[in-house]
């Protein structure tokens, strides 16, 4: 099991045969620019320009970019850095979360499904179930020691920050702002935290290849 894990080695100087897609699946980088992707300001102080972004977004791309999005970066930096440590950790330490088993709410794993890929993704990841908190945050790592305290803080700022969103699409499709929240009831939250070791060969594997997700808001 731990073999399967990218982060139990210090530096790739090869990319093994079971992470090279075939030549037509492999990325085009020459074809990804920065400003393919919608930005939109949550700071700005016109709404209605808020809305009418979001809805242009959601209709032409499926996705964007947000920013002055009220999350204070001291935040956003702590969850960067206690994942890093985590993903440092040595692999004894690590692999008593590891499983391939998709149906488990808590666990290290590789790539996306080991059981059924025929190639693999480069990234490692631990998932968490994060909402109710006071229901998951105890199956937590334990080390590093302020995991618990920084992750339970971010995913709750971010929890907030999803409701928002989900307020603006509502008015972007012209129903009321709680629409959409009201809809969907009581809303689940999962986080992946996605370990990305340098690849020797970037223009042959993906970290993450195109996909969809099953929820409202990823």
């Amino acid at each position: 099991m731990a073999g399967q894990l990218l982060s139990i080695v210090a530096r790739h100087e090869s990319l093994p045969e079971t992470y090279v897609r075939p030549e037509q699946q492999r990325p085009r980088l020459h074809e990804v620019v920065s400003d393919n992707i919608p930005v939109i300001d949550l700071g700005c102080p016109d709404r209605s320009q808020i809305i009418q972004q979001i809805a242009y977004a959601c209709r032409s791309y499926g996705f964007f970019q947000i920013i002055n999005h009220g999350i204070p970066n001291e935040s956003m930096q702590m969850m960067l850095g206690v994942a890093e440590e985590f993903f440092m950790l040595p692999a004894e330490e690590k692999m008593s979360l590891y499983s391939d088993d998709p149906s488990r709410k808590i666990r290290l794993s590789t790539s996306f499904n080991v059981r059924k890929e025929t190639v693999r993704n480069w990234r490692d990841y631990l998932r968490l179930h994060c909402y109710p908190l006071q229901e998951y945050v105890p199956e937590w790592p334990s080390n590093p020691p302020h995991f618990k305290d920084v992750v339970s803080s971010y995913c709750t700022e971010v929890r907030q920050l999803g409701f928002r969103l989900l307020g603006a699409i509502s008015e972007s499709l012209g129903l009321e702002e709680d629409y959409l929240v009201r809809v969907l009831g009581e809303q689940e939250q999962h986080m992946a935290i996605n370990y990305y070791p340098a690849c020797p060969a970037p223009n042959l594997t993906y970290g993450l290849p195109a996909h969809t997700d099953p929820n409202a808001l990823t």
